[in-house]
């Protein structure tokens, strides 16, 4: 439900925001004190009763105060105080027993997956450090979300002329199928006429070849480059690669 712009004004001046920090910080307080309400409501529905009034209620279970536990979320650490029931039978749903950080596990899954790891490296990760149990089949199906945006990237459109071109090459290990393979990936770094660093091509192929360059080249040209003054490359030659892609420079 919107907030009116009133409303708004209203917390403002009540809370004294200043600064982006001071809006961070309430928004903290207030989403820790929507959680604790949330979880009391929860045992109240878990109970039969609200609290202090138990009245005709026939269960035996009662409250039985709270136990502290440190949260993790998009608005930084806090505590919260989770209550408990004397029989132990509560499990809340909204924050399970286990679980410390409630902030988007997609995010924090497409993090993991940006880094290298394998599927079930991610399972192993989310469970050491948050405590969250997701499978590896939910895992691929989560990592496949970025996939679509890596190819839009790669093959996005780029400006006619790079006054500066860099050619560099990062050799690595990756293990396939119980295999350690090499692994290279080819990356491609234009200066805009405006002077602003601009990647513009990351490849990942078997090794290091000149006719991997000239591929990269030939890419870098279908997708817009006419004209660049200057390459930097290492161990590659050049003249070959110019002559064959049609890229002047």
């Amino acid at each position: 439900m919107p907030v009116a712009k009133e409303q708004i004004r209203q917390i403002i001046a009540d809370n004294n925001l200043s600064s982006v920090a001071d809006v961070y910080s309430l928004l903290k307080d207030s989403f820790k004190d929507i959680l604790q309400e949330l979880m009391e409501a929860e045992l109240d529905a878990s109970l039969g009763y609200e609290k202090n009034q138990k009245g005709d209620s026939v269960s035996s279970n009662k409250r039985n105060g709270h136990s502290q536990k440190t949260l993790k979320s998009q608005y930084g650490e806090f505590q919260i105080d989770v209550p408990r029931d004397r029989n132990g039978e509560f499990e809340p749903k909204l924050i399970p027993k286990y679980q410390r950080d409630i902030s988007g596990i997609e995010d924090k899954v497409i993090s993991l997956y940006s880094r290298g790891l394998s599927t079930r490296d991610i399972h192993d990760q989310l469970q050491d450090l948050y405590g969250i149990e997701l499978s590896a089949e939910m895992v691929s199906k989560i990592t496949d979300r970025i996939l679509p945006e890596i190819k839009e990237w790669q093959s996005r459109p780029l400006n006619p002329i790079y006054p500066f071109v860099f050619m560099d090459c990062i050799h690595y290990k990756v293990r396939e199928e119980g295999r350690i393979l090499s692994r290279a990936a080819y990356v491609v770094l234009g200066v805009t006429t405006e002077g602003y660093k601009e990647i513009l091509s990351i490849t990942v192929g078997a090794n290091e070849t000149s006719k991997f360059w000239l591929g990269m080249l030939n890419d870098l040209k279908n997708r817009g480059v006419q004209d660049v003054l200057f390459f930097c490359v290492v161990g590659v030659s050049l003249k070959d690669l110019r002559k064959s892609s049609n890229i002047n420079g």
